[in-house]
């Protein structure tokens, strides 16, 4: 196996798959998050190979577009790697890391391992903060058909992974429930420095938008 060609081919798959895609979730995330992946494993030993494809298949069946079905994508990714003769120490490796990276309402316990899965996890959590975060947020909030924000409804926090699945509290209460907590649930010292302006970022927008919600500014 070619390590060139089979990041290709997992390429072009992965576009194949998410054409269409919600905004939030698209080939473009995929993207970021791979090149959030290669920046962060500069600094790290790795497999870079794992990291590759982990990267590039970690949202391929996002269970939030199959009605919560945890296990699509992993299957999703180990077919297609099994089709495309990755030897199974790689898959194995890169199937715990797509099951094992999602935030679940940030209480459930990791039940693997490694410092490639520490590495995709900062990369996705990058693009979940920040100037992208945000846009992210109210794309996934308006396919939702959510409320921007409503202060009757306060945030809820603690919740386990099968009530944040089902949470259909306003955008700027997901704030509050996941994207200002991941600064502090990064892994690796890239990842934490990375994070830290991308949450000044969000802090900020928060202060200029309730000022203008609230006719201050």
């Amino acid at each position: 196996m070619e390590e060139n060609y089979i990041v290709e081919k997992t390429v072009n798959f992965v576009k194949e798959k998410l054409h269409g895609a919600e905004g939030g979730h698209d080939w473009f995330h995929i993207e970021r998050v791979y090149r959030n992946a290669l920046l962060i494993a500069k600094s790290e030993e790795c497999d870079l190979l794992v990291v590759k494809l982990a990267a590039l298949l970690h949202d391929i069946a996002d269970s939030k577009f199959h009605n919560g079905d945890e296990t699509v994508g992993p299957k999703m990714a180990r077919d297609f790697l099994i089709g495309s003769n990755v030897n199974e120490e790689t898959i194995l490796h890169v199937v715990n890391i797509i099951e094992n990276i999602s935030f679940k309402g940030g209480n459930s316990a990791k039940t693997f391992h490694s410092i490639e899965l520490d590495i995709v996890q900062d990369a996705d959590r990058l693009d979940a903060i920040g100037a992208i975060g945000i846009a992210r947020a109210f794309n996934y909030g308006g396919f939702k058909n959510r409320q921007l924000y409503n202060p009757e409804k306060k945030p809820k926090f603690g919740m386990d992974k099968e009530e944040y699945k089902k949470s259909d509290s306003p955008t700027i209460n997901h704030f509050y429930e996941k994207l200002l907590t991941l600064k502090d649930r990064m892994n690796t010292k890239t990842g934490k420095e990375l994070a830290l302006a991308r949450h000044h970022y969000l802090e900020n927008f928060l202060t200029q938008f309730y000022d203008e919600w609230e006719g201050r500014k």
